[in-house]
């Protein structure tokens, strides 16, 4: 049966928190199976019958509206996908080599369009640098995360389309706990 992992937007910040043995019964009354959650943030995994991971998105992101009361993006990979996510090599190694770096990957629900893209790397500058690979995008930061210009709602709205931010060390994590995830790159 195929193993999914879910990164939700908008869970545990702005006032709306969401315990996640409550969550984990969100997903469990989808017929979703094995249920799990990966630190307080919005990262659920858990198995389905179904192959049909764009339907399963929507049909989540549908169950979590109505029963939270508020939209609640919701994006989601295979554990395949993630495991490629943690390996894609956005930046040359040598970037992320200071102290002070953090890597960021957000994902999105479809590939960027071209515009979009290009508004992205027009923001590029000495501390905070962009990368696009299919449905996410890569953020090398450079300074402090609290000292860039940046964050996950700005970058959002740069944009156009909703997104959530994970940081890479999470995903990382999260690509080695699950089989099908092997040998993620540092």
């Amino acid at each position: 049966m195929p193993r999914y992992i879910t990164f939700l937007r908008a869970l545990n910040v702005g006032g709306h928190v969401v315990k996640m043995e409550a969550l984990r019964a969100h997903f469990a009354s989808l017929g979703l199976s094995d249920v799990e959650t990966f630190i307080a943030s919005g990262n659920v995994i858990f198995q389905s019958a179904s192959k049909n991971a764009q339907a399963l998105e929507k049909r989540i992101a549908a169950h979590l509206h109505r029963e939270l009361g508020y939209e609640v993006a919701t994006f989601l990979r295979s554990d395949a996908e993630l495991a490629a996510i943690a390996r894609h090599q956005a930046f040359p190694v040598g970037d992320l080599a200071a102290e002070s770096v953090g890597t960021y990957i957000g994902f999105l629900a479809a590939p960027l369009k071209p515009k979009a893209r290009q508004k992205l790397m027009s923001q590029r500058s000495a501390f905070d640098d962009f990368h696009v690979h299919a449905r996410e995008v890569y953020w090398l930061c450079r300074t402090k995360f609290s000292d860039s210009k940046f964050s996950g709602g700005l970058l959002e709205k740069i944009l156009g389309v909703p997104a959530t931010f994970r940081n890479a060390n999470t995903v990382r994590k999260l690509a080695a706990k699950y089989p099908g995830c092997t040998n993620p790159v540092k």
